[in-house]
Protein backbone atom coordinates (compact mmCIF):
# COMPACT_ATOMS: atom_id res chain seq x y z
CA UNK A 1 0.00 0.00 0.00
CA UNK A 2 1.32 3.32 -1.37
CA UNK A 3 1.61 6.00 1.97
CA UNK A 4 2.89 9.58 2.15
CA UNK A 5 6.18 10.72 2.76
CA UNK A 6 5.00 14.36 4.56
CA UNK A 7 3.00 16.05 6.80
CA UNK A 8 -0.61 16.36 6.07
CA UNK A 9 -3.06 19.29 8.18
CA UNK A 10 -6.42 18.75 8.26
CA UNK A 11 -9.16 20.99 9.63
CA UNK A 12 -11.66 19.32 12.30
CA UNK A 13 -14.68 22.11 12.13
CA UNK A 14 -17.00 22.84 15.03
CA UNK A 15 -20.50 22.58 14.86
CA UNK A 16 -23.49 23.40 16.12
CA UNK A 17 -27.27 22.08 16.25
CA UNK A 18 -29.78 24.73 14.84
CA UNK A 19 -32.57 22.59 15.82
CA UNK A 20 -32.28 19.50 18.07
CA UNK A 21 -35.62 17.46 18.88
CA UNK A 22 -34.92 13.55 20.48
CA UNK A 23 -37.75 11.81 19.41
CA UNK A 24 -38.92 7.78 20.02
CA UNK A 25 -36.33 5.90 22.34
CA UNK A 26 -34.84 2.77 20.53
CA UNK A 27 -34.66 -0.94 21.55
CA UNK A 28 -30.98 -0.34 21.67
CA UNK A 29 -31.11 2.55 24.18
CA UNK A 30 -30.60 5.36 21.99
CA UNK A 31 -33.16 7.77 20.44
CA UNK A 32 -34.07 8.62 17.10
CA UNK A 33 -33.19 12.53 15.96
CA UNK A 34 -34.27 15.29 14.17
CA UNK A 35 -31.87 17.57 14.04
CA UNK A 36 -29.97 20.53 11.89
CA UNK A 37 -26.37 20.36 12.38
CA UNK A 38 -24.01 23.25 11.20
CA UNK A 39 -20.04 22.96 10.39
CA UNK A 40 -18.46 26.39 11.44
CA UNK A 41 -15.08 27.90 10.74
CA UNK A 42 -13.91 27.16 13.83
CA UNK A 43 -12.19 24.06 14.75
CA UNK A 44 -9.76 21.76 15.34
CA UNK A 45 -6.67 21.28 13.59
CA UNK A 46 -5.05 17.47 12.98
CA UNK A 47 -1.02 17.33 11.58
CA UNK A 48 -0.53 13.05 10.50
CA UNK A 49 3.33 13.00 9.95
CA UNK A 50 4.79 9.41 8.92
CA UNK A 51 7.30 7.59 11.93
CA UNK A 52 10.05 4.89 11.13
CA UNK A 53 8.47 1.85 13.24
CA UNK A 54 5.07 -0.02 11.57
CA UNK A 55 1.71 -0.11 13.61
CA UNK A 56 2.83 2.74 16.15
CA UNK A 57 0.96 5.57 17.07
CA UNK A 58 1.74 8.99 18.57
CA UNK A 59 -0.93 11.31 19.40
CA UNK A 60 0.26 14.87 21.40
CA UNK A 61 -2.74 17.66 21.67
CA UNK A 62 -1.49 21.40 21.91
CA UNK A 63 -3.70 23.91 23.52
CA UNK A 64 -6.65 22.29 25.26
CA UNK A 65 -5.52 19.11 27.28
CA UNK A 66 -8.05 16.51 27.42
CA UNK A 67 -6.59 14.29 29.82
CA UNK A 68 -7.41 11.37 28.19
CA UNK A 69 -5.11 7.85 27.90
CA UNK A 70 -4.04 7.38 24.53
CA UNK A 71 -6.06 4.24 24.20
CA UNK A 72 -9.26 6.30 25.32
CA UNK A 73 -8.60 9.03 22.84
CA UNK A 74 -11.08 8.73 19.98
CA UNK A 75 -8.40 9.49 17.00
CA UNK A 76 -6.31 6.36 18.69
CA UNK A 77 -9.55 4.60 18.12
CA UNK A 78 -10.22 5.86 14.26
CA UNK A 79 -6.58 4.93 13.63
CA UNK A 80 -7.01 1.12 15.09
CA UNK A 81 -10.57 0.94 13.44
CA UNK A 82 -8.75 2.17 10.11
CA UNK A 83 -6.37 -0.18 10.38
CA UNK A 84 -8.19 -3.36 10.90
CA UNK A 85 -10.34 -2.46 7.64
CA UNK A 86 -7.24 -1.38 5.43
CA UNK A 87 -4.52 -3.76 6.51
CA UNK A 88 -2.29 -0.48 7.05
CA UNK A 89 0.64 -0.54 9.26
CA UNK A 90 2.80 2.52 8.52
CA UNK A 91 3.08 4.29 12.16
CA UNK A 92 2.15 7.54 12.75
CA UNK A 93 2.85 10.86 14.68
CA UNK A 94 -0.63 12.72 14.66
CA UNK A 95 0.06 16.45 16.47
CA UNK A 96 -3.93 17.98 17.38
CA UNK A 97 -3.90 21.89 17.94
CA UNK A 98 -7.22 20.98 20.48
CA UNK A 99 -9.47 24.35 20.13
CA UNK A 100 -12.88 22.83 20.68
CA UNK A 101 -13.77 22.55 24.40
CA UNK A 102 -14.92 18.96 25.37
CA UNK A 103 -17.92 18.34 26.76
CA UNK A 104 -18.77 21.25 24.62
CA UNK A 105 -21.89 20.04 22.09
CA UNK A 106 -19.49 20.90 19.25
CA UNK A 107 -18.76 17.82 18.19
CA UNK A 108 -15.06 18.35 19.17
CA UNK A 109 -14.12 14.30 19.33
CA UNK A 110 -16.81 13.38 16.34
CA UNK A 111 -14.94 15.73 14.20
CA UNK A 112 -11.34 14.80 15.50
CA UNK A 113 -12.30 11.31 14.55
CA UNK A 114 -13.81 12.06 10.70
CA UNK A 115 -10.97 13.96 10.19
CA UNK A 116 -8.45 11.55 11.05
CA UNK A 117 -10.68 8.83 9.19
CA UNK A 118 -11.13 11.17 5.95
CA UNK A 119 -7.02 11.80 6.26
CA UNK A 120 -5.81 8.28 6.61
CA UNK A 121 -7.69 6.95 3.73
CA UNK A 122 -6.42 9.87 1.48
CA UNK A 123 -3.17 9.20 2.70
CA UNK A 124 -3.37 5.42 2.14
CA UNK A 125 -4.66 5.97 -1.21
CA UNK A 126 -8.53 5.91 -0.90
CA UNK A 127 -9.07 2.18 0.24
CA UNK A 128 -12.44 3.05 1.35
CA UNK A 129 -15.45 4.38 -0.19
CA UNK A 130 -17.86 6.90 1.54
CA UNK A 131 -20.32 3.93 2.38
CA UNK A 132 -17.17 2.09 4.22
CA UNK A 133 -16.17 5.20 6.04
CA UNK A 134 -19.62 6.12 6.98
CA UNK A 135 -20.25 2.78 8.58
CA UNK A 136 -16.87 3.13 10.11
CA UNK A 137 -17.76 6.54 11.84
CA UNK A 138 -20.87 5.35 13.10
CA UNK A 139 -18.99 2.83 14.97
CA UNK A 140 -17.17 5.75 16.93
CA UNK A 141 -20.43 7.91 17.36
CA UNK A 142 -23.38 9.52 16.42
CA UNK A 143 -22.22 12.59 15.55
CA UNK A 144 -18.88 11.06 13.35
CA UNK A 145 -21.22 10.54 9.69
CA UNK A 146 -21.95 14.14 9.64
CA UNK A 147 -18.61 15.61 9.16
CA UNK A 148 -17.61 12.53 6.92
CA UNK A 149 -19.71 14.62 4.71
CA UNK A 150 -17.86 17.49 5.19
CA UNK A 151 -20.70 19.31 4.40
CA UNK A 152 -21.45 22.93 5.43
CA UNK A 153 -25.20 22.04 6.89
CA UNK A 154 -27.27 19.01 6.79
CA UNK A 155 -30.68 17.97 8.53
CA UNK A 156 -29.77 15.20 10.60
CA UNK A 157 -32.00 12.36 11.65
CA UNK A 158 -32.46 8.36 12.97
CA UNK A 159 -29.78 8.19 15.88
CA UNK A 160 -27.39 11.04 14.16
CA UNK A 161 -26.40 8.01 10.68
CA UNK A 162 -28.90 9.16 8.31
CA UNK A 163 -27.49 12.71 6.83
CA UNK A 164 -29.08 14.79 4.14
CA UNK A 165 -26.64 17.69 2.81
CA UNK A 166 -28.39 21.03 2.58
CA UNK A 167 -27.26 24.59 1.63
CA UNK A 168 -26.05 26.71 4.40
CA UNK A 169 -26.75 30.61 4.40
CA UNK A 170 -23.85 32.86 5.70
CA UNK A 171 -24.47 33.62 9.48
CA UNK A 172 -22.15 34.66 12.27
CA UNK A 173 -22.30 32.88 15.60
CA UNK A 174 -20.67 33.63 19.08
CA UNK A 175 -19.54 30.64 21.27
CA UNK A 176 -20.12 30.44 25.11
CA UNK A 177 -18.81 27.63 26.79
CA UNK A 178 -19.50 28.06 30.51
CA UNK A 179 -16.78 26.58 31.72
CA UNK A 180 -18.30 23.21 32.44
CA UNK A 181 -18.46 20.09 30.50
CA UNK A 182 -21.71 18.41 29.86
CA UNK A 183 -21.98 14.28 29.77
CA UNK A 184 -23.97 13.14 26.17
CA UNK A 185 -25.16 9.74 28.25
CA UNK A 186 -26.02 11.53 31.41
CA UNK A 187 -28.34 14.24 29.55
CA UNK A 188 -29.92 11.45 27.67
CA UNK A 189 -31.00 9.72 31.10
CA UNK A 190 -32.13 13.57 32.25
CA UNK A 191 -34.10 13.82 29.43
CA UNK A 192 -35.78 10.26 30.05
CA UNK A 193 -36.60 10.71 33.60
CA UNK A 194 -38.14 14.19 32.98
CA UNK A 195 -39.96 13.11 30.48
CA UNK A 196 -41.20 9.74 32.48
CA UNK A 197 -42.03 12.14 35.20
CA UNK A 198 -44.39 14.52 33.70
CA UNK A 199 -45.52 12.19 31.74
CA UNK A 200 -44.18 13.64 28.21
CA UNK A 201 -44.24 11.15 25.14
CA UNK A 202 -41.82 10.60 22.79
CA UNK A 203 -42.37 12.18 19.55
CA UNK A 204 -42.25 10.08 16.64
CA UNK A 205 -39.95 10.97 13.72
CA UNK A 206 -41.60 13.38 11.37
CA UNK A 207 -40.14 14.63 7.90
CA UNK A 208 -39.82 18.60 7.57
CA UNK A 209 -38.71 18.15 4.75
CA UNK A 210 -37.79 21.52 2.32
CA UNK A 211 -39.27 23.32 5.52
CA UNK A 212 -35.89 23.36 7.24
CA UNK A 213 -33.41 24.58 3.97
CA UNK A 214 -36.40 27.36 3.94
CA UNK A 215 -36.41 27.78 7.78
CA UNK A 216 -32.52 28.29 7.75
CA UNK A 217 -32.35 31.21 5.36
CA UNK A 218 -35.05 33.28 6.51
CA UNK A 219 -34.10 35.58 9.85
CA UNK A 220 -33.00 34.40 12.75
CA UNK A 221 -35.56 36.23 15.16
CA UNK A 222 -37.75 33.86 13.12
CA UNK A 223 -36.63 30.69 13.59
CA UNK A 224 -39.15 28.21 15.23
CA UNK A 225 -36.05 26.02 16.49
CA UNK A 226 -35.56 24.32 19.70
CA UNK A 227 -33.32 22.08 21.63
CA UNK A 228 -34.99 19.02 24.07
CA UNK A 229 -32.40 19.49 26.65
CA UNK A 230 -32.42 22.37 27.64
CA UNK A 231 -35.27 22.69 30.22
CA UNK A 232 -33.93 19.15 31.83
CA UNK A 233 -31.11 20.27 33.41
CA UNK A 234 -30.53 20.63 36.99
CA UNK A 235 -31.19 23.85 38.34
CA UNK A 236 -27.11 25.30 38.58
CA UNK A 237 -26.69 24.20 34.77
CA UNK A 238 -30.18 25.59 33.89
CA UNK A 239 -29.99 28.95 34.97
CA UNK A 240 -26.17 29.21 33.47
CA UNK A 241 -27.43 28.57 30.23
CA UNK A 242 -30.62 30.46 30.50
CA UNK A 243 -28.12 33.82 31.63
CA UNK A 244 -25.84 32.73 28.33
CA UNK A 245 -28.89 32.83 26.31
CA UNK A 246 -30.53 35.51 27.33
CA UNK A 247 -27.31 37.65 27.22
CA UNK A 248 -26.83 36.94 23.53
CA UNK A 249 -30.69 38.09 22.72
CA UNK A 250 -29.87 41.08 24.86
CA UNK A 251 -26.38 41.86 22.55
CA UNK A 252 -28.22 41.40 19.19
CA UNK A 253 -28.43 37.61 18.69
CA UNK A 254 -31.72 36.81 15.89
CA UNK A 255 -31.22 33.38 17.50
CA UNK A 256 -29.77 32.10 21.28
CA UNK A 257 -29.85 28.20 22.07
CA UNK A 258 -27.74 25.40 23.57
CA UNK A 259 -26.06 23.25 20.93
CA UNK A 260 -26.23 19.62 21.34
CA UNK A 261 -26.83 18.37 24.86
CA UNK A 262 -24.41 21.34 26.00
CA UNK A 263 -22.61 22.49 28.12
CA UNK A 264 -21.59 25.59 24.76
CA UNK A 265 -24.69 28.38 23.83
CA UNK A 266 -24.50 30.21 20.74
CA UNK A 267 -26.08 33.10 19.19
CA UNK A 268 -27.11 33.71 15.72
CA UNK A 269 -25.36 36.88 13.73
CA UNK A 270 -26.62 38.12 10.36
CA UNK A 271 -23.70 40.32 10.41
CA UNK A 272 -19.95 40.12 11.23
CA UNK A 273 -19.64 43.10 13.01
CA UNK A 274 -22.26 42.87 15.39
CA UNK A 275 -21.39 39.17 16.08
CA UNK A 276 -17.99 40.38 16.89
CA UNK A 277 -19.00 43.42 19.15
CA UNK A 278 -21.45 40.79 20.90
CA UNK A 279 -18.10 38.43 22.14
CA UNK A 280 -15.92 41.78 22.78
CA UNK A 281 -18.56 42.09 25.39
CA UNK A 282 -18.94 38.23 26.64
CA UNK A 283 -15.82 38.22 26.65
CA UNK A 284 -15.49 40.49 29.83
CA UNK A 285 -17.73 37.52 31.36
CA UNK A 286 -16.65 34.49 30.18
CA UNK A 287 -13.31 32.57 29.72
CA UNK A 288 -14.57 30.82 26.61
CA UNK A 289 -15.46 33.32 23.97
CA UNK A 290 -15.23 32.24 20.06
CA UNK A 291 -16.31 34.67 17.20
CA UNK A 292 -16.91 32.21 14.05
CA UNK A 293 -18.95 31.83 11.04
CA UNK A 294 -20.50 29.31 8.67
CA UNK A 295 -17.78 26.93 7.29
CA UNK A 296 -16.97 27.46 3.81
CA UNK A 297 -16.44 23.45 3.28
CA UNK A 298 -13.83 21.61 1.74
CA UNK A 299 -10.46 21.48 3.33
Amino acid sequence: MRFFQKILTVPAPAKVNLHLEVLDRLQTGFHNLESIFLALDFGDTLHFEPAENEKTAEITMKGLDLGLPLEKNIIFRSLGLFREKTGLEKGLNIMVEKRIPPGGGLGGGSSDAAAALLALNRLAGFPLDRAALLETAAVLGSDVPFFIYQTAAARVTGRGDIIEPVKAPRLFFVLVNPGFPSDTAAAYRLLDEYRDKFKIPHAEAQSRGDGIEKEIFSDPAQWSFKNDFLPVFGERERSVYNEIIGKLRELGAGFAGLSGSGSTCFGVFTESGNAQRAADSLREMWNFVECCGTWSGGD
